[in-house]
This record gives structure tokens, C-alpha cells and sequence, in this order.
């Protein structure tokens, strides 16, 4: 993150891949709308986002910083018949990303003329406005030999309004867009790669936390045979023999000349090719000088890959203009999620590891007590504003509180599902022996008075509907008949045993019970009106 410190950055990624055409060109306007639909969006959360300090708070409502990106950058190459690691892939992706950040300033722009640009704007035009005019340039300078002239030229375009557009209204946003790993998004949004990463490999096994391996083949490598100029027949030759053997090297019919288009991250099980670690660098500085922050990438070196080799890969890095890179030596990890074999003594090895770490952590880990499944209960029964309920315990063997469950007449589904989730809640900490002294505290009631009765009022210290009876005081002595109960029953109590009774199930359960009636009116009325719609 490279913007400043005690700031937040809202993120989004869009998926390349969905914007690429039956015939297999890249949909140019409908990339740009995009980015001015999710821009926008974006926008409107720095409003509407909690923050986790108030410093955080500040600087990010006063410079907005926004992180648009995308995803399937590799794919996207790879189905055009182009290698990651040359000039024609690079030209290509950082074109691309020109014209996102290009699009996103000029709708900064254009909303900074409907809502003003951001607090810390004034203060900041003159090198804000300098770092606009330094993009554009850039956008000037890609090869235009390389690049798709209708996607150059809205890229190019893009940058103009944005600094036109910014000189006049100024801009909403410090920062407009980053490229972010997109580890997990890009599985939802079904990518064959990540951010702007390569493939890993044309094949590769993910290692499960459950056990066992899941076999993932690249997707895109059908669509990127067709575009080459191979036939159905010959591409689904190819494709099987990838399946088979892990790798597209010596597959049947392919050139030699497009074996770089399917290079990938790591070495395949049964071949020899890879990007090297210079290709990732290169790919990193042909998109730099048209993000505004920082990309998140992993420069690949291979497990032969000396303290030299890591030295120079960040001082080429600092020489391509890139702002941050992450160095990863494959085997660096003793277990790492992806592989590109599934060797099974490698495997068991890894998987022993694994159990033995399980083992240990687990020796401190709460276990839940289970309870017979005939068991001493107690009921009480009570009286709110005329809606009577009851609270049953379970009890363990030892006659400590084990389960808790809370029932109302005229409750309805809303409050049956309230009265469900708290109960089976406290069921849950009596089980995994959390102290009812730990249970929160229940609230005192002020200027609320709600006086209700129950079937052992004369039990009670203070008479019914006394001066100064709060719900809390209710609730109260509702718990303290039930603590009697527990004493009748002869339960042993002692030590921990003493704590763990049920007077503070009792007390909390009829408080939410409590809280749960005092806004049925309110959700009444909105499912009433069909404001909102509610379920159990």
C-alpha cells in the first residue's frame, strides 16, 4: 500500500476474460463503462465505511483513495496468442491498464464537478496535476506497432479527459487504482489467473486443508489454440496430452514458436520451460507508470536461485520503475498451496508434517462436553406484559447448567428465531465451559419500567409492581427463584460448580426476550409496509 500512512484504500477488481467477444477481440467501450460503474461505486463507500481508528477515518474521508483493478491478466494474453514474457504482451497489458486508470481519473474528475474533489486536493494540486500529465506521457510512449490501434487510442483518449477534465474540477480521489493479488475474488470470479500473474502452471494441484489434492487444468489454452490458427482436431490433441502429462512441451502437432505463449510461473513436473524471473520484472514495469499505487505480484525464482539472484531481482525492479515487489524461491515453504505435481511420498511427508503441527495446537483447544441424552432439566415459567414464556436448563451429570432454551407464547418467527440464536448461543459457552461470571453483564433499565408477574411473586424480596422495579429488577428476581429451585434440587456446588448455575441464563435470556418485544411494533410496521423483508 503506497499511499499514506494511517489511510484506507477501497478496492475492486474487474475480470479481463468478460470483456473478450465470441470472435476473441477485447470489448473496448464496455471495459471503460465498467470502470466508471465500479469507480463510482467505490466512491460512494469511502462515505459509508467504518474505520478502525480515527485516524484512519480522517485520511481516508479527506483523500478518498480508491484501488481499482483487475484480474486474468495472464488468460487474457495467453487467448490472444501472446507470450507473457515479450514485447507484444507487454505493450498489450499496459494498455490495458491505461486506459483503466486513465478512464478512472477522468470519472474523478467528472464526479469532483458534481461534489467537489477531495478535502486534501487544494493543497496537493499542483503535485497532484503533475503526477496526471506524467501518465498521460507515459500513455504516449507505448509502441503503438504492438497494441490494437482501437484499444491504444481509448487508452490515450482516457488520459486526456482525465487531465482536461481534472485542470477544471480537480479530481475526487488521491489515488485511483493499485493491483491487488485478487487471491481469493479471482475464484469467484472463475479467472484462470490472479492480478496480473501468469498462469502457475497449465496443470497444478491444490492441497486441501481436509486432505487430498484437487487437479486444476488451465482453461484458457483451448481458445488460445484456436487463435493461433489451430484446428479442433489438433487443439484437442493437445489439450489431452497437457492433461496427461503436466505439460505442453512435446506435445503432438505444436510449434515451436508458440511454446512461449503458454509458458508459465513454474517449472512443469515432466518439462523445462518457465518465465523467468526477468519476465515477471519486465511485465511489472510496463503497467507501473499507470497505476497509482503499488502492484501486488510474486517474482517467481526458481529453487536453485541463489542470494545473488534475489539481489539482482531487486535492483532490476528499482531500475524498471516498479514500486514493490514479493520475491518467492520455489520450496522456500514447507507447505505451499499450490504444486505443479502431486507426488505422493512428497505428499504423505508434507501431510505428516502437517498432522503432527494439528496434534499439537490441538492439545490447548477448548473441548465442547457433550450431554447425555437423557438429562435433569428445570423449567420456570413467566409473565411479561401479559406474554408468558418459559426457561428450561439442561443440566450435566453433575447438576451444572448445560443447555438453555427460551420459549414465548405469541412470539412469532422473528422473535422465535431471536429467542433460538441467543439460547443455542449460551448453549454453546455452558458446553465449551465458559463461566457465566464471563457472560455480559446485564444492562440496568432506566425510565423503563415494565412490571410483570410470574407464578412465585411471594417468593420475591420486593413486592410486585414496588416503586423503582425495573425490567433489570424483574428479570432479577425471576433468576433468584430459579436459583432456589437449584438449591432444592441438592446440586453440589463448589468452586467453579458455584458459579456455574443458572441464575445468569436465566436473567440474560429474559432480557433479550425483553428487548426482542419492546421493538415488535417497529417490525410490524415495516413488513406492513413491505419496507424490508424478515425471516426466522
Amino acid at each position: 500500500y503506497m499511499s499514506i500512512d494511517d489511510s484506507a484504500c477501497n478496492l475492486a477488481s474487474l475480470n479481463l476474460m468478460r470483456f473478450v467477444h465470441a470472435d476473441g477481440e477485447f470489448d473496448v467501450a464496455r471495459f471503460a463503462r465498467a470502470v466508471d460503474v465500479v469507480f463510482t461505486a467505490q466512491e460512494i463507500l469511502v462515505g459509508f465505511s467504518d474505520y478502525p481508528t480515527p485516524a484512519i477515518t480522517a485520511n481516508a474521508r479527506s483523500h478518498r483513495q480508491l484501488g481499482i483493478g483487475y484480474a486474468n491478466l495472464g488468460a487474457l494474453l495467453m487467448q490472444r496468442g501472446l507470450a507473457y514474457d515479450s514485447n507484444e504482451g507487454r505493450a498489450y497489458a499496459a494498455s490495458i491498464t491505461a486506459l483503466m486508470t486513465g478512464e478512472a481519473y477522468a470519472q474523478s474528475a467528472r464526479l469532483a464537478a458534481a461534489v467537489g474533489p477531495y478535502e486534501a486536493y487544494p493543497k496537493n494540486k499542483t503535485a497532484h496535476d503533475r503526477v496526471m500529465e506524467k501518465h498521460r506521457a507515459a500513455a504516449y510512449r507505448i509502441i503503438a506497432d504492438l497494441v490494437p490501434p482501437t484499444l491504444l487510442s481509448a487508452a490515450r483518449q482516457a488520459w486526456d479527459d482525465a487531465v482536461s477534465l481534472g485542470k477544471t474540477a480537480g479530481y475526487r480521489n488521491a489515488q485511483a487504482s493499485v493491483l491487488a493479488p485478487t487471491g481469493t475474488i479471482s475464484f469467484m470470479m472463475d479467472c484462470d489467473t490472479t492480478g496480473v500473474e501468469p498462469d502457475i502452471a497449465l496443470v497444478k494441484y491444490k492441497r486441501l486443508v481436509g486432505g487430498g489434492m484437487l487437479k486444476l487444468v488451465n482453461g484458457t489454452v483451448p481458445a488460445a489454440l484456436r487463435r493461433l490458427g489451430y484446428t479442433e482436431t489438433a487443439g484437442s490433441a493437445i489439450t489431452t496430452y497437457i492433461e496427461q502429462q503436466g505439460t505442453i512441451e512435446g506435445a503432438p502437432g505444436l510449434k515451436d514458436e508458440h511454446l512461449d505463449v503458454f509458458d508459465c510461473a513454474f517449472k512443469p513436473q515432466n518439462g523445462v520451460r518457465s518465465i523467468s524471473h526477468m519476465g515477471h520484472i519486465k511485465m511489472m514495469g510496463a503497467v507501473q507508470p499507470f497505476i497509482s499505487g503499488a502492484i501486488s505480484k510474486t517474482v517467481n525464482l526458481p529453487e536453485t536461485a541463489t542470494v545473488d539472484d534475489v539481489a539482482e531481482a531487486y535492483l532490476e525492479a528499482w531500475k524498471h520503475g516498479v514500486k514493490a515487489i514479493a520475491i518467492y524461491r520455489d520450496g522456500s515453504k514447507k507447505v505451499q498451496p499450490l504444486s505443479v505435481n502431486a507426488d505422493a511420498s512428497n505428499s504423505k511427508k508434507v501431510a505428516e508434517s502437517v498432522v503432527t503441527v494439528e496434534r499439537i495446537v490441538e492439545v490447548n483447544r477448548p473441548q465442547r462436553r457433550r450431554l447425555p441424552d437423557t438429562r435433569d432439566s428445570l423449567t420456570h415459567k413467566f409473565s411479561i406484559e401479559g406474554h408468558e414464556g418459559y426457561i428450561t436448563v439442561g443440566k450435566f451429570d453433575d447438576g451444572t447448567p448445560g443447555e438453555l432454551f427460551v420459549t414465548m407464547a405469541k412470539e412469532g418467527s422473528t422473535l422465535s428465531g431471536m429467542m433460538d440464536a441467543f439460547a443455542t448461543s449460551v448453549s454453546l459457552l455452558f458446553q465449551y465451559g465458559v463461566p457465566l461470571s464471563h457472560l455480559p453483564p446485564l444492562p440496568q433499565c432506566r425510565g423503563e419500567d415494565l412490571h410483570g408477574s410470574d407464578a412465585h411473586e411471594r417468593d420475591h424480596r420486593r413486592p410486585p409492581g414496588a416503586a423503582g422495579a425495573s425490567r433489570a429488577d424483574r428479570l432479577d428476581h425471576s433468576a433468584a427463584h430459579h436459583r432456589e429451585l437449584h438449591h432444592r434440587e441438592s446440586v453440589p456446588r463448589t468452586g467453579d460448580a458455584a458459579q456455574l448455575d443458572t441464575r445468569c441464563a436465566a436473567v440474560s435470556s429474559l432480557w433479550v426476550a425483553h428487548r426482542a418485544q419492546r421493538h415488535l411494533p417497529q417490525v410490524r410496521e415495516l413488513r406492513r409496509n413491505d419496507r424490508v423483508l424478515i425471516t426466522p
